[in-house]
């Protein structure tokens, strides 16, 4: 059953970071067939082209790196110049790193982690949350994962990075509420993308680490971005006018325990 209109986001424009990858993809398209006008950016110039021209309707695009901190701003000068607001933002690139155990894990690998998955969604969340105030308040929602809600043996630059942006989410969420703005988190498991695709090569024979996993998520199967979208786009619209400062997990019951 779909609760949303498929005019709920007609009018309104959405920035999508990492919108080339599965789920920021996914969520493109989910936002688009709600009649959203979409801002995306992504370090895949080709992967955005591709991808705009695909939508019902001209999407904005940005390629860069998004660590570089004087081409966020750049990009966010220009997109409040050519829009005036941002309604919602999904704050969704992202990178694996390194597995490696911490003893092996080298420094720059770490800061790159870091570079690209915290230090780049405090400075989108600043700008997106600055033209929000100057309009009438919006939405942002953060991916954040499992992995930011319990440790990963491998994964410790990646489970660092995803905690820390659920501490920025619920500040954020405090000091955004008396300007109608609203941010929370999602955070989902295992979701069949290029990113998991990428932790099971590097984590040994990537069928036997599959079977592993499926093993462990009660629902037994991998989710798709598809479903994540769904609730990314439920939390960023008028649906979810009282929810703010929370994490929503998405991982198939995993989170829940273990199953019989």
């Amino acid at each position: 059953m779909n609760l949303m209109n498929t005019d709920s986001f007609v009018g309104k424009h959405v920035l999508i970071t990492g919108s080339v990858g599965g789920i920021g993809h996914a969520t493109a398209e989910r936002f688009d067939a709600l009649g959203a006008t979409l801002v995306l950016m992504d370090q895949d110039e080709q992967g955005l082209k591709k991808q705009a021209q695909a939508f019902s309707k001209p999407a904005a695009y940005y390629a860069f790196d998004i660590a570089d901190e004087n081409r966020l701003d750049a990009a966010f000068a220009d997109i409040h110049t050519r829009f005036g607001h941002l309604d919602a933002a999904f704050l969704n690139a992202g990178i694996v790193g390194k597995v490696s155990h911490i003893v092996d894990q080298a420094l720059d690998a770490f800061d790159r982690v870091m570079a690209v998955n915290l230090r780049s969604v405090f400075v989108c969340l600043k700008h997106s949350m600055r033209i929000m105030q100057a309009g009438s308040g919006g939405s942002i929602v953060i991916t954040s994962s499992t992995g930011g809600v319990r440790g990963s043996v491998g994964l410790s630059p990646y489970v660092a990075s995803k905690h820390a942006v659920i501490g920025l989410m619920k500040s954020a969420a405090l000091e955004g509420a008396r300007h109608g703005i609203r941010v929370n988190t999602v955070n989902p498991g295992t979701i069949e993308t290029a990113m998991i695709r990428e932790i099971e090569a590097n984590s040994g024979v990537a069928s036997d680490i599959r079977a592993r996993n499926v093993s462990g998520i009660p629902l037994k199967r991998y989710g798709s971005p598809a479903e994540v979208a769904q609730l990314v786009t439920f939390l960023a619209s008028d649906q979810a006018s009282f929810i703010t400062g929370a994490s929503y997990l998405i991982d198939g019951g995993v989170m829940a325990g273990r199953s019989p």
